[in-house]
């Protein structure tokens, strides 16, 4: 049963403490020339086209005992006052400004504090807020840091393996360096050996010492193999091209793989191929009729991963992108929130293209501290052509997650009026995933002249941005007075010659009491064709939520830190601010997700 109120949006308060939430990843271990950084994420690649990979990160993440427990109860001890300010329910309780610590002390400094005299005010996060935002079923270690799943292994003809990861020297010098297991029998592939000849890899001529980094999965092209590695001619970001036979000596081939102007270092590349024909992945060998590749690049400076389409030449050692307008750092990403460093590798088993992503933090290094962990893996999404628009790829998470759903609650057919929202009867609303379809009233579409041709996600006000067909979605980790929440939803513009323009987008500026976290409104526009209708599917989990429209064409992940949203306080709601147009929610599946049981090797 849902209950519809009125105009529920008039008093939202315009976007505060609006701040960029990138971290900047710690590359590189400060370590002598023999004993050079670990290794970050394995994959691996065999001869004659078959690519047979491998990721220490699935093996832990996937073999796990799944069971149906929550996350315990906890109350927030924060009050808020009249003017939306925070306050201690002690008022002996201080708020505490410090200086965050940088670069000098081994850590990487975060961007977007907010910052009152000569420190960040911090907010008085409470032992039970803090163990809530630990995540229930996506894969993040019992403490500490965890950055990027990035680095390569290669299965050799004579069933050997051998991996390919960036090292750092005394003297701050990136190089490639060679591991092999010690045991290969061992199906977690614990302990490896260095290659004693290390490195084997060092900045070309002209390749700065801090701007080579991350080699790719090999590639076999006839009888060798190829490795990219990303770079940076001051500011333009480039892809190197290496040709090695044994993997322990290497060949520099002549040009560039690809550049791309103003877009800075290029690091955690990637290159795969896939089908435009197909539903399933490819082998990171194929090449040919019915396969485009993609590139992807982290941008160092903006810490955001875009990548393009384009045509490999094995013969020239050259990808070219379909459409230069929309090239690699300045056209398509793979998510338009906090998602960086990803990688993909090849799953021969179910042949298919996954993609793992590191999800850092937008609190306060303070709060990072005081809960002992940082950073999450994003789950695994299976990545695939979009034959419909053949502009972009498809990502959707992989099956396993499915085995987590537990009960479930479904709505049909729920019209929700402009300046509405409507509350959701589906218990506790903090590990959920949502398939929601919706239908915008088709008279209302035809009766707009237009509306809303410069929208941005970004620089707009957010679901509290009232237009003439939009915004409409979710509410997701609120409170039941929507003190708190998070935004998910479409936006719809109509250009004087009748034109659709479709948006995405998540809203963070409402998601929390605290002063210290990011609260950004992320988004971009979503491909909508002819006879579509609007589908998102949302996954939450406790501080983090990964949003999917049309099919995964536009990704948004988050992470919010909810003071009140929180356990049973935890709510969902239908909502549509729009001013003209109705919407009619024609499919609504709700499943409560069980928490994974993820076991730390015992090392």
């Amino acid at each position: 049963m849902v209950e519809m109120m009125k105009n529920p949006f008039f008093s939202f308060p315009d976007l505060e403490n609006e701040y960029p939430s990138s971290y900047t990843p710690l590359l590189q271990d400060q370590i002598s020339k023999q004993d050079h950084e670990r290794p970050r994420n394995v994959q691996q690649t065999s001869n004659k086209g078959l690519l047979l990979t491998f990721s220490l990160f699935i093996c832990i993440a996937f073999v796990v005992v799944f069971t149906g427990s929550d996350h315990s109860s906890m109350s927030p001890v924060v009050v808020i006052d009249d003017d939306n300010r925070p306050s201690l329910s002690s008022p002996s309780e201080k708020l505490t400004p410090i200086i965050p610590r940088g670069v000098s002390e081994g850590v990487s400094e975060k961007s977007f504090h907010p910052v009152s005299g000569d420190g960040i005010l911090l907010f008085p996060w409470s032992t039970n807020m803090l163990s809530w935002q630990r995540t229930a079923y996506h894969f993040q270690p019992q403490k500490n840091w965890m950055n990027d799943p990035d680095g390569s292994a290669t299965l050799l003809p004579d069933g050997s393996i051998v991996m390919i990861y960036t090292g750092s020297t005394n003297e701050s010098v990136q190089v490639q360096n060679v591991a092999f297991p010690a045991n290969l029998s061992d199906p977690l592939l614990i302990d490896w050996f260095k290659y004693s000849g290390n490195p084997v890899l060092v900045p070309p001529p002209g390749i700065g010492a801090k701007d080579f980094r991350d080699p790719t999965t090999a590639l076999q092209v006839s009888d060798k193999w190829r490795i990219v590695i990303g770079s940076r001619f001051n500011t333009t970001g480039i892809a190197l091209v290496y040709e090695t036979t044994d993997f322990l000596s290497y060949k520099l081939l002549d040009g560039l793989l690809h550049e791309v102007p103003t877009t800075g270092m290029w690091e955690c590349v990637d290159f795969y191929p896939v089908s435009t024909t197909a539903a399933n992945g490819l082998d990171t060998s194929v090449n040919g009729p019915g396969v485009k590749h993609v590139l992807k690049a982290s941008l160092d400076d903006t810490k955001k991963d875009y990548y393009a389409l384009g045509t490999y030449d094995s013969e020239t050692n050259t990808w070219t992108p379909d459409d230069p307008e929309l090239d690699v750092g300045i056209g398509i990403r793979y998510d338009y929130g906090k998602y960086y460093a990803s990688k993909t590798f090849y799953d021969q088993n179910k042949k298919r293209r996954i993609l793992w992503s590191w999800i850092g933090e937008t609190d306060s290094e303070t709060a990072d501290i005081k809960k002992r962990w940082s950073g999450v893996q994003g789950i695994p999404r299976v990545v695939t052509f979009d034959k419909k628009t053949k502009t972009n790829v498809l990502q959707w998470p992989v099956q396993e997650v499915e085995s987590l759903r537990h009960s479930s609650v479904e709505f049909d057919k729920v019209k929700v009026e402009a300046g509405s929202i409507i509350p959701l009867d589906v218990g506790t609303a903090t590990q959920l995933d949502i398939i929601a379809d919706l239908e915008i009233d088709s008279k209302a579409l035809e009766g707009t002249i237009e509306a809303d041709v410069i929208y941005n996600c970004s620089t707009s006000n957010g679901a509290a941005g009232r237009g003439a067909l939009g915004p409409f979605g979710l509410l997701v980790l609120a409170d039941e007075s929507r003190s708190e929440q998070t935004a998910i939803y479409f936006y719809v513009a109509k250009g004087i010659d009748g034109h659709l323009t479709t948006f995405f987008c998540t809203d963070k500026s409402r998601s929390s009491k605290a002063n210290d976290v990011g609260k950004e409104v992320y988004g971009s526009i979503v491909p909508v064709l002819d006879g579509e209708r609007l589908t998102m599917r949302i996954l939450v989990d406790h501080s983090i939520t990964e949003a999917f429209a049309q099919k995964g064409r536009t990704c948004i992940t988050s992470r919010v830190y909810p003071t009140q949203a929180i356990d049973g306080a935890a709510r969902l709601f239908l909502f549509n601010n729009a001013t003209q147009a109705s919407v009619t929610v024609t499919s609504l599946k709700i499943w409560h997700m069980k928490s994974a049981s993820i076991h730390p090797y015992p090392l």
